[in-house]
């Protein structure tokens, strides 16, 4: 095996409907609907078509579309103007673009200490 392993990458495309939990390392682009949980050791995309409902821990994530439930992200989270949260953050880093909309609580913990469990 060579020294330079692929890293893992998933996506769901727009006509995916997931129900159920999602564990896994590497990163994550979701352009449809998934409800339940996903604990993800990588990097979420939550593209402007992407609906997510559930429960969800992640390295970083990057949001364009629609969550409801809550989110932890050990780095950082990125709202982009076309972004609708509702739900609870739990991160070290927030970057909310003018037009995101973010209802809920919001814990951050810059000092580098880990936020997930």
């Amino acid at each position: 095996m060579s020294q330079n392993v692929e890293k893992q990458f998933t996506q769901i495309s727009r006509s995916m409907i997931l129900k159920g939990e999602i564990n896994g390392e590497g990163d994550m682009r979701i352009a449809g609907t998934l409800n339940g949980t996903l604990v993800c050791k990588g990097n979420l995309v939550v593209e402007q078509t992407g609906n997510l409902e559930g429960k969800f821990k992640v390295d970083s994530a990057t949001i364009a579309g629609k969550v409801n439930g809550d989110i932890e992200c050990e780095n950082k989270l990125i709202l982009e103007a076309t972004a609708s949260l509702t739900g609870n953050i739990k991160t070290k880093q927030l970057v909310i673009e003018c037009g995101a909309v973010f209802q809920g609580k919001c814990e951050m913990n810059p000092n580098g200490e880990q936020v997930l469990s």
